[in-house]
């Protein structure tokens, strides 16, 4: 861990933290991972999924990776992954393993989709956008079903194939239900409000739903802690894990940032980045708003390890000792 982040601060190292603020033994089976996308530099939204995820592999004396999510090339920013783990570093979070990328991984994602398709569980999707929100807009006028018609589940009809599509059960057969360590019970079924979804997308990008299940199969995540607004996603990431037989994580979903117009703060809401000279200001507003009941304010913390030891016990009691 670096020394010195800034104004009184230091490194922590999370195993350090871990073992002075969680009597809970160490799980070496534990894999979490935080995965930001390099579309600019972290903010205030983005270091609460960074802290939470954190906090919950430190709290369970596990292990917590970085994976960048770099596959969506026109939205990449040059240098904005080096800045991320480099600012990620200066908040006294690393990786406890070699930080990989979605862009190295293409070849995983070739191998999954070949697997769906020797299933016979993917088909190719002539649909232009407009044909979709066409068909999707007589079905709202007709207070039907919003998720993909399925106009190519049986056949391009002529058109030439643009995208790849997953096939979800039948009505009756496609509720996902699952147990959100924040957010309690879920369930979605996948035919009513979503519909055959893309796994490869019409100008060659691979889609967030495949990538992120192959990538965290590979890389043994057990536990996926990130933000409510993926929250949606999560039916069809684990019934893509079902159709590709690997194993579904636990989840838990914190709540997001929103701006003063109670839209989620983000880059393209103009989210300001974090300033890495004052990290212990940043991380107290994020912990506040876990809920997490610390000590002191930012002037009562002398370091990284202080911060970090009252944190992740805040955190074990509240999401590990009474979930045990």
């Amino acid at each position: 861990m670096p020394s010195g982040p800034g104004r009184g601060t230091r490194g922590v190292t999370g195993t350090q933290a871990a073992n002075e603020a969680s009597a809970q033994p160490p799980d070496t089976r534990y894999r979490g991972r935080f995965a930001p996308s390099p579309t600019g530099r972290l903010h205030a939204g983005s270091l609460v999924g960074a802290l939470a995820s954190y906090l919950d592999a430190r709290a369970h004396g596990g292990t917590w990776l970085v994976r960048i999510e770099d596959i969506d090339g026109p939205r990449t920013v040059p240098g904005a992954d080096q800045d991320i783990i480099r600012t990620l570093a200066r908040f006294g979070m690393q990786s406890d393993e070699p930080v990989v990328r979605q862009s190295a991984r293409t070849s995983l994602y070739s191998e999954a989709l070949a697997q769906l398709d020797r299933a016979g569980l993917i088909y190719p999707c002539g649909c232009t956008r407009k044909e979709i929100a066409d068909s999707l807009a007589n079905a709202h006028a007709r207070h039907t079903t919003l998720a993909y018609p399925g106009t190519c589940r049986q056949g391009l009809h002529g058109k030439s194939a643009r995208a790849w599509r997953l096939r979800v059960p039948d009505q009756a057969d496609a509720s996902i239900a699952f147990d959100d360590r924040w957010q309690g019970r879920q369930t979605q079924n996948l035919a009513l409000e979503v519909g055959d979804f893309v796994l490869k997308r019409a100008d060659g990008q691979w889609a967030y739903q495949l990538a992120v299940v192959v990538d965290d199969a590979e890389q043994g995540i057990t536990h996926v802690v990130r933000g409510a607004d993926l929250l949606d996603s999560t039916a069809r990431q684990i019934y893509l894990q079902r159709c590709l037989g690997v194993p579904t994580p636990s989840y838990l979903h914190v709540p997001v940032v929103t701006d003063a117009q109670g839209e989620k703060l983000s880059k393209q809401t103009g989210a300001r980045e974090l300033d890495a000279e004052a990290p212990l200001p940043a991380l107290l507003a994020a912990a506040t708003h876990l809920g997490l009941a610390l000590k002191y304010d930012a002037p009562g913390y002398r370091s990284l390890d202080a911060f970090y030891g009252d944190a992740i016990a805040a955190w074990s009691e509240r999401f590990v000792q009474r979930q045990a």
